[in-house]
């Protein structure tokens, strides 16, 4: 990857452009609550296409929201969807700008008192390609520095360090182990510094990625099962508009008229995506 002079990251990663401007959403981060107390503040952040994004994307942060509260000491506060930016180049990818547009609208759709869904546009507005362990270092600057942590509930206005996560499918876990997709370098850092949630996908032995990890890797990942399978993916999502097939119910309204309205889709590759490696340095559709 060419990388362009900027701003380094919080611990000289790689190079950035700084962003005019830029500052995290943080409207609906949450502290946490008296009943949370002694828990560990936990920030999911999924990094993939979204092209389109779909109703699974969204349950998916609801999956591993579930599983932190029901199986760990984490309690989740907050959800990143970080679309990938355009120089991805990746077959059937819609412009960034499209993208994080349809992400808000999808994130518009939770009932206010329950939000926790935020869209960050920071790797989206990157020029240059952005590795996802560098993406996953942006967060972590933004709110353990920048911000200086999440409130501890105590009423003092104390703050302590979020922990942030990977969330993604078993697809993603499956290419942890694949020759020429991910940097060793990279991957432990993911999985040793961040941890990932890991969402069953159908047709993805997640048994068998998990035990081709190292060891020390294996025990960084939350390995969560569907209690009720959805298999939507972006995937068949372009491919029945291709069709004029309805989407509707698997995708949110907003979406669907935000598509509509642009003409995207029309057909696979479209709207001036170049067609490019299904996979690189760890960006998979976290649903595609």
């Amino acid at each position: 990857m060419s990388e362009e002079q900027g701003t380094s990251t919080a611990n000289g990663h790689g190079q950035t452009t700084e962003l005019k401007g830029y500052s995290l959403p943080t409207d609906v981060l949450t502290g946490l609550q008296e009943k949370d107390r002694g828990r560990i503040p936990l920030v999911l952040c999924a990094c993939g296409s979204f092209s389109p994004v779909t109703y699974l994307h969204l349950r998916m942060f609801e999956m591993a929201k579930d599983w932190a509260r029901l199986h760990t000491n984490y309690t989740v506060v907050g959800g990143y969807l970080s679309p990938v930016g355009d120089a991805y180049k990746k077959k059937g990818l819609a412009p960034a700008e499209d993208r994080v547009k349809m992400c808000e609208l999808a994130c518009s759709t939770q009932e206010q008192k329950v939000r926790f869904l935020m869209v960050d546009n920071w790797e989206a507005s990157q020029s240059a390609y952005q590795p996802t362990a560098q993406v996953l270092d942006h967060f972590n600057h933004e709110i353990n520095t920048v911000l200086g942590g999440i409130d501890d509930g105590t009423g003092t206005s104390t703050k302590t360090p979020a922990k942030i996560a990977l969330l993604g499918g078993a697809d993603l876990l499956e290419t942890f182990t694949q020759p020429g997709v991910w940097s060793t370098a990279d991957l432990d850092h993911i999985l040793t510094d961040y941890g990932a949630f890991i969402i069953e996908r159908a047709g993805t032995d997640m048994a068998d990625a998990l035990q081709r990890l190292k060891p020390e890797w294996r025990e960084r990942v939350h390995a969560i099962h569907q209690q009720i399978r959805n298999d939507v993916s972006s995937t068949k999502i372009r491919d029945f508009l291709s069709q004029d097939m309805s989407i509707r119910y698997l995708v949110p309204e907003l979406v669907i008229s935000y598509i509509n309205d642009h003409g995207l889709y029309l057909k696979d590759g479209a709207n001036g995506a170049v067609d490019g490696t299904a996979a690189k340095n760890g960006v998979v559709e976290i649903a595609d």
